[in-house]
């Protein structure tokens, strides 16, 4: 079982991005799945939740109404759409993956993909 996050890059400020974390060899419809950040020598941040029962999104504060976070179980694929995006926002970005519940609190999630490094400068 593998989570695969992608879609990192370099963007100016105001840009936007979209990631996506792919499962492999498991369904993602009975998973939980957050979205964390990390800089070098901090904590892991987490940013945004999505939850497997109904689809409820959890954002938090600093994200709240740039950020996105959607599914497609066809697909096996969660996205976190980012826009307007700030200076601030340069972390590397990982998707995990939980049966617990929706939380920001990284030991609640199992699974972790390798991360996906978001760069936004000018």
């Amino acid at each position: 079982v593998q989570l695969q996050a992608s879609g990192g890059g370099s963007v100016q400020p105001g840009g936007s991005l979209r990631l996506s974390c792919a499962l492999s060899d498991f369904t993602l419809v009975a998973l939980h799945i957050g979205w964390f950040r990390q800089l070098p020598g901090k904590e892991r941040e987490g940013i945004s939740c999505i939850s497997s029962s109904d689809g409820s999104a959890f954002y938090r504060d600093s994200v709240k109404g740039r950020f996105t976070v959607s599914r497609d179980n066809a697909k096996n694929t969660v996205y976190l759409e980012m826009n307007n995006l700030e200076p601030e926002d340069t972390a590397i970005y990982y998707c995990a993956a939980g049966e617990l519940w929706c939380s920001f609190f990284p030991g609640q999630f199992a699974l972790w993909g390798q991360g996906t490094l978001v760069t936004v400068s000018s």
